[in-house]
């Protein structure tokens, strides 16, 4: 497993900022939290979210980002993967996981509707994409806005790998 997270993050070593940023490792440390049953991960979360957007802003940033997270886990078909919480890159599914709220932010429904079903790995999708959609919703009023360049680049992405696999 070890070559397959090296060659995926090769593919999306370039550090993410902003916004784009802030989810991502909002995503990972959630996700290492459950993976690991260790507190200090959803801490360090809170801590960039506190850090970007003040106690309180990050207060309902964060309650969407875990019921987000949650649901993902609960109906994920595969491993979600993630780097560790000091990696300044970010792998395949944390891109992914970026682009989902960009897309959601940005009314693009095929893209969000696609990259939820790239994460998951199944096709039970609709839960992960209301989930998408309520923090994408509360980011956006918290004038934290995503590019939607973060969806395309993704998205050219998983076209090459469904090409690749072909």
């Amino acid at each position: 497993m070890a070559n397959s997270i090296d060659r995926e993050t090769r593919r999306f070593a370039a550090p993410l900022q902003g916004p784009e940023r802030l989810v991502g490792v909002g995503f990972r440390c959630w996700i290492a939290g459950y993976q690991t049953g260790d507190i200090a991960c959803w801490e360090l979360a809170w801590d960039v979210y506190a850090s970007e957007l003040g106690p309180a802003a990050a207060r309902s940033a964060m309650t969407d980002l875990s019921c987000w997270v949650r649901r993902i886990r609960e109906l994920a078909g595969r491993e979600i993967v993630t780097l560790p919480a000091g990696c300044r890159a970010f792998c395949r599914d944390e891109c992914v996981a970026v682009a989902m709220v960009a897309a959601s932010q940005h009314n693009v429904c095929p893209a969000l509707r696609a990259c939820t079903y790239a994460l998951l790995g199944c096709a039970e999708i609709d839960g992960v994409v209301r989930e998408t959609d309520a923090l994408a919703t509360t980011l956006a009023g918290l004038d934290c806005r995503l590019s939607a360049a973060s969806i395309t680049l993704v998205g050219e992405s998983l076209v090459a790998d469904s090409a690749a696999r072909h």
